[in-house]
């Protein structure tokens, strides 16, 4: 696997901070169910800074979901042992918020990483990181995104092809449901089929897509859009025929989409952002039924894009077409349910 210099879009708090949006239906209650929190020499974003992002919102997030980010590792010792350095940090915010008696249970959820290709040395790795955790660990992520183009990179990494289906990756996965430990999923949607095998593999296992499958809009694949959808349509519909799959509805304004809503003078709306990224969120939903699809704000990542208000106004208007009991699944019900959260409707 290899590490490069930031794909995202740069953050430019000026120009986000040029569109600030009312909250629509600012007593919804929201799990942002996917976010990254680091302080890295080119980037900085904890917990202050998402909690600001929160309030500056005027929307109700009620708790969030850490996504593993590389950030916060141990030092020496043990590699397979290095990310419970992570999982300890963000369990830590979130006992901290919790302590503070913050209106929003950060980290409620912790998804971790752990290099699964140790096959059964990572048991005794997992169950520390369960106790490090605090309850708030939920799952894994190994991201599995690879592209023989340098140029359709989205991401800053790029693992070697064919991670999900070695027998020394599956020999550590297979190790997940018996504790109790989910799945997320970060692949481009020319690798879909990975996915839908992994979960034939694993049926008791629920995995989590992020990104709405990676639909690479960069590169070789730029100028190719309706192509890239049909493709990406196809590939994630065949994810969505195994019942033990969800989606996250996000990530749409990372640089592999190939969006231009950071090019504007000004942050754009969320009438803007909501009809670039109709089509796959729309899709995505169709796919997979809102019980099985949630909203994710990606921050600090999406923010190239747009602020956190209006992503979440966005995501709104996208979802305004549907029953009052799919939009609670998708704002808040799959997240509390796949990633387990103990929130039992009472937000």
């Amino acid at each position: 696997m290899s590490l490069t210099v930031s794909r995202h879009i740069p953050v430019r708090p000026d120009w986000v901070a040029s569109r600030v949006e009312e909250p629509l239906e600012p007593a919804l209650p929201i799990v942002d169910p996917h976010h990254h929190l680091w302080h890295r020499p080119d980037s900085r974003y904890v917990a202050e800074d998402l909690l600001a992002d929160i309030a500056g919102s005027g929307h109700r997030i009620v708790a969030t979901v850490y996504e593993e980010c590389h950030a916060w590792y141990r030092d020496g010792g043990d590699p397979v042992e290095g990310p419970l350095g992570e999982v300890e940090y963000a369990a830590a915010v979130g006992d901290r918020a919790k302590a503070e008696g913050r209106p929003t249970a950060l980290c409620r959820g912790v998804v971790g990483t752990m290099d699964l290709t140790a096959g059964d040395r990572v048991r005794p790795a997992l169950e520390r990181a369960i106790d490090l955790g605090h309850g708030r660990l939920k799952g894994l992520r190994c991201s599995s995104v690879h592209h023989p183009d340098p140029t359709a990179h989205g991401s800053m990494l790029n693992v070697p092809p064919g991670l999900l289906a070695g027998a020394a990756f599956r020999a550590g996965f297979a190790h997940l449901a018996p504790l109790g430990l989910s799945f997320d999923a970060w692949m481009y949607h020319t690798q879909l089929a990975d996915c839908a095998d992994l979960a034939d593999a694993f049926p008791d296992t629920a995995i989590v897509l992020n990104h709405v499958g990676g639909a690479i809009g960069i590169g070789p694949y730029a100028g190719r859009r309706d192509e890239v959808f049909a493709a990406w349509r196809t590939a994630l519909g065949e994810v969505a025929r195994r019942s033990n799959v969800a989606v996250k509805l996000g990530g749409l304004g990372m640089r592999l989409f190939g969006f231009d809503l950071h090019e504007g003078e000004r942050a754009p709306d969320s009438e803007t952002v909501a009809a670039a990224w109709k089509p796959y969120v729309e899709t995505a939903i169709e796919l997979f039924g809102p019980e099985r699809a949630m909203f994710e704000s990606n921050f600090p990542v999406d923010k190239g894009s747009c602020g956190y208000g209006v992503l979440w106004n966005a995501f709104k208007r996208l979802a305004a077409g549907y029953s009052a009991d799919d939009r609670r699944a998708l704002f808040l019900g799959t997240a509390d349910r796949i990633y387990r959260l103990g929130l039992d409707g009472g937000a």
